[in-house]
C-alpha cells in the first residue's frame, strides 16, 4: 500500500495517547501504510513510542505486513489542536477519566475536519457519557481493541444513544479493512462484551488460586490446554452446542444444565477480593513465570501469530 492509498477513505490517523494502546494502534496503522501523528504531552512520548514500534515490528512482520520504513510516515504533535487538523481519523487512548476524555474531545472537535471519523478505544465508558461534551454526538463512537491492538483481530464496535448508523457504519468498514474483526455491540454495557467475560473468569481464576485449589501457573496450563484451544476455533455458546451431541444446545441444557446453575450459584456465594493478603500470594506467584515482561510479551506473540496463522488470520495466510 502506497503513501497515497486509504483504508475505507482514511490515510492520516492522529492517535491521541502514546501509552501502550496508542502505541500498539500506531504501530499497526504504520504497517498498514498509514500515516500517524501521536499526540501527547507527556515528556518522551515520542522515544516510547518508537521503541514500541520498533519492538512490534516482528510480530507485524509474521503477520505478513510490511513492515519496511515503518517509521518515515510517524510525527508527533504534543498540541491536540495542531494534532488532529488534519486528521481523517482520530484514535483516543487517553486515561479512563470521564472529565478529562470531555476535555480531549472538545479539543478535538473544535479542531479536526467536519469529515474525520472520531474513535475513543475505551475500555468501558460509554461513547454516551462522552459524547455529551460535542456539539455532534452523532460523529462519535467506541472502537474498542483488545490488548495489544496490532496483534489481537477484535475491535468493539460501540455507539453511544446518538452516534448515528453511517458513523458506525464507517468505523466497522474502517477496521474491517485494516484486516480487525470488528464486531458492532448493540447495547451499551459498562465494559461491553470482551472485558466483562474476561473479568468474569479471572473473578474464578483469582478464587480458586487463593483457595490452594490450584498455583497460577497451574491453572494458566489448565486453561491453554482446554478451553483456551476450544475457544480459539469455536466460542462459549458453539461449544456447548456441539457438547450437547445431536441434540445440541437443547439437549446440553436439559441434560447438563443443571449442574451448570449449581455451579453458578456456588459461584456467588464466593468472596473474591484483591485484599492484600491476595495481592501478596498472586505477586509471589507472579515471579515464578519467570523472564522479563518484554521477554513474555515476546514469547505471547510468537505464539499468538501461530495460531492466527493456523486460523487464516495472518495478512499472508
Amino acid at each position: 500500500m502506497s503513501q497515497n492509498d486509504s483504508i475505507a477513505g482514511i490515510r492520516n490517523v492522529t492517535v491521541v495517547g502514546g501509552g501502550v494502546i496508542g502505541a500498539s494502534w500506531t504501530a499497526l496503522f504504520l504497517a498498514r501504510g498509514l500515516s500517524v501523528t501521536v499526540s501527547d504531552p507527556q515528556p518522551g512520548v515520542d522515544e516510547a513510542v518508537r521503541t514500541y514500534v520498533a519492538q512490534a515490528t516482528p510480530a507485524l512482520k509474521a503477520l505478513g505486513l510490511d513492515t519496511s520504513s515503518l517509521t518515515a510516515r510517524l510525527s508527533f504533535e504534543p498540541d491536540l489542536a495542531a494534532a488532529v487538523r488534519d486528521a481523517d481519523l482520530v484514535q483516543e487512548n487517553g486515561p479512563e477519566r470521564l472529565e478529562l476524555k470531555h476535555e480531549i474531545w472538545q479539543t478535538i472537535e473544535g479542531s479536526a475536519p467536519a469529515g474525520a471519523l472520531f474513535a475513543t478505544s475505551t475500555s468501558g465508558i460509554p461513547a454516551t457519557e462522552i459524547a455529551t461534551a460535542l456539539r455532534d454526538p452523532a460523529r462519535l463512537v467506541v472502537g474498542h481493541p483488545f490488548n495489544p491492538p496490532h496483534l489481537v483481530p477484535l475491535v468493539e464496535v460501540v455507539p453511544g444513544a446518538r452516534t448515528s448508523q453511517e458513523t458506525v457504519e464507517r468505523a466497522r468498514a474502517f477496521y474491517r479493512d485494516l484486516g480487525k474483526r470488528p464486531q458492532v455491540v448493540r447495547k451499551e454495557v459498562p465494559g461491553f462484551v470482551a472485558n466483562r467475560l474476561q473479568a468474569a473468569i479471572f473473578r474464578e481464576c483469582v478464587h480458586l488460586v487463593t483457595e490452594g485449589v490450584v498455583t497460577m501457573a497451574e491453572l494458566d496450563d489448565i486453561v491453554t490446554s482446554s478451553i483456551g484451544q476450544r475457544w480459539a476455533v469455536a466460542g462459549p455458546f458453539r461449544s456447548f452446542h456441539l457438547g450437547g451431541g445431536e441434540g445440541g444446545l437443547p439437549h446440553f441444557m436439559s441434560h447438563l444444565g443443571v449442574g451448570m446453575e449449581r455451579r453458578w450459584a456456588d459461584m456467588v456465594k464466593e468472596k473474591v477480593a484483591f485484599d492484600e493478603a491476595t495481592r501478596q500470594l498472586l505477586t509471589e506467584q507472579a515471579e515464578e513465570f519467570g523472564g522479563t515482561v518484554d521477554e513474555l510479551a515476546a514469547e505471547r506473540d510468537r505464539r499468538q501469530i501461530a495460531v492466527m496463522r493456523a486460523l487464516g488470520e495472518t495478512f499472508d495466510a
